[in-house]
């Protein structure tokens, strides 16, 4: 073996060893209850939101016609209850691609968290539009319908359009138990 075999050979042992090395050390901090850093990626543990939510805020700063960072801005906002930026957030996603079914989808759920039942529907309505198989705006426009307005009629309308496409599934389920039961419908999530 030359000199630059050698040299390969132990670069390499050595990266392996580290790599093992570190996989290990991940795989036990995360059992061992550290939430912290790659660790928490890694294994499932809970989400760091406000880092999460600098670095969109960082790219859309730098960036604002960045349709994917709008979106995951607005997803952290969604899921950390800050209904107004989530909104805004959501906004400007759809300046950049008005037709996506699932930002308005759940820019319209957010809508509905403030009592915007009209911008609310009016997103469902406009998702279904643009894909008419687009099953979470049929279910959250019966929702509002449903639970908001109270005109089981016209939720009826979307959910039956929903059982259509999916008559199946735990969410069809549902829908089926708030058509027969419409007290049932008082407090189910959005999706």
């Amino acid at each position: 073996m030359n000199k630059d075999s050698i040299l390969i050979t132990v670069v390499a042992l050595i990266v392996g060893v580290l790599g093992g090395y570190l996989i290990f050390s991940i795989s036990t901090a995360g059992k061992a209850g550290q939430t912290d850093g790659a660790a928490s990626a890694v294994i499932g543990s809970p989400i760091d939101y406000s880092r999460r939510i600098a670095q969109a805020e960082k790219i859309v700063a730098q960036d604002p016609k960045n349709f994917n960072a709008w979106v995951s801005l607005g997803n952290d906002y969604f899921d950390t209850e800050q209904v107004q930026k989530s909104i805004n957030a959501y906004g400007k996603a759809l300046e950049i691609q008005p037709n996506n079914p699932n930002v308005l989808t759940d820019q319209g759920v957010m809508f509905r968290k403030v009592g915007w039942y009209d911008k609310a529907l009016a997103n469902f309505e406009n998702a279904n539009k643009i894909e008419p198989n687009h099953l979470q705006s049929l279910y959250n426009a019966g929702l509002v319908y449903a639970v908001d307005l109270k005109q089981p009629e016209k939720a009826a309308h979307y959910w039956q359009r929903y059982l259509q496409l999916d008559s199946s599934s735990q969410t069809a389920l549902q829908i089926k138990a708030m058509m027969k039961d419409p007290d049932k419908s008082k407090k189910p999530a959005m999706k």
